[in-house]
């Protein structure tokens, strides 16, 4: 069921390709948000960086997740 889901085809490929860019584009807006900050540059306030660290935290196990159903036939 999940892996049939993870595999579903957007424009050609799958969605766990686009879980994974999504990914890893908020890991890499969470790491910059704490880095700027942390430099002195305030261009996104530092309350928001939790937040970003937990959904970021909360895509990675969704990708994970889709990533091993498909070994484990769920």
């Amino acid at each position: 069921m999940i892996s049939s889901f993870a595999y579903f085809l957007i424009f050609g490929k799958p969605l766990i390709m686009y879980s994974g860019i999504l990914t890893l584009i908020s890991l890499l807006l969470t790491a910059s948000i704490g880095y700027t900050t942390r430099k002195g540059i305030k261009w996104v306030p530092f309350k928001y960086h939790p937040f970003m660290a937990k959904a970021t935290v909360t895509l990675a196990l969704i990708h994970g997740i889709m990533g091993i159903s498909r070994f484990f036939n769920l």
